[in-house]
């Protein structure tokens, strides 16, 4: 599978890059890319929502009124949680809401969404790209040159490059990320996908 390269004019430089099909070719799973878009977003939660039950709310449990001859109901302490301050009834616990899935099943999720992009033609490959200054015209200029103004797009950098990661800090629609954040969610999340050129060797050593 041969991909054109592209300079950061959207223009093709004559060169192709092949790329593996035992990466971007295979029959895609998409239980593999559920179960994996599900552990990340599973693990981006908190989960430390808490209330008080009535045994951690503070006061007295002297019994406020006798049992009977009241015409109300029993009550046997403020803490009662029919009363106002009173302890909360089966209120949320701080819990872990993360998922342990196997390394083979993540390395398969992968896989398979790039090779959902690479049939839907939703992958670019990309020259360095490097930038001067941190400006976000510039790269509102390769966007355009790409003919991905209205897209979703995600940029896979080879390593951090600040000055293109500050130029597309402001974009709702592009978000830039080192070739070791690549990840099943973010790439299904992402309407195109671009990536350097010197990334593709990595990504392929990383899941073949």
């Amino acid at each position: 599978m041969k991909v054109p390269v592209l300079n950061i004019k959207g223009k093709t430089t004559g060169r192709e890059i092949e790329l593996s099909k035992n990466i971007f070719g295979i029959d895609p799973n998409e239980h593999a890319v559920y179960l994996d878009v599900k552990q990340f977003l599973a693990n981006q939660r908190q989960g430390n929502a808490k209330t008080k039950e009535r045994s951690e709310i503070k006061g007295s449990t002297r019994k406020i009124k006798k049992q009977k001859g009241t015409g109300t109901a029993r009550a046997g302490s403020i803490k009662n949680p029919l009363f106002r301050g009173g302890g909360t009834v089966f209120g949320p616990r701080t819990r872990d809401y993360g998922i342990k899935l196997n390394k083979n099943v993540k390395r398969l999720a992968r896989k398979s969404a790039l090779s959902m992009k690479l049939k839907a033609k939703s992958i670019s490959v990309i020259e360095s790209l490097k930038f001067k200054n941190p400006k976000t015209k510039s790269f509102v200029d390769v966007l355009s040159a790409i003919g991905l103004n209205t897209k979703k797009t995600l940029f896979v950098t080879n390593g951090l490059n600040k000055n293109v990661y500050l130029s597309a800090r402001n974009l709702n629609k592009s978000e830039v990320i080192t070739d070791s954040e690549i990840s099943t969610y973010k790439i299904m999340n992402a309407q195109h996908l671009v990536i350097e050129e010197n990334v593709i060797e990595k990504i392929e050593s990383n899941l073949g």
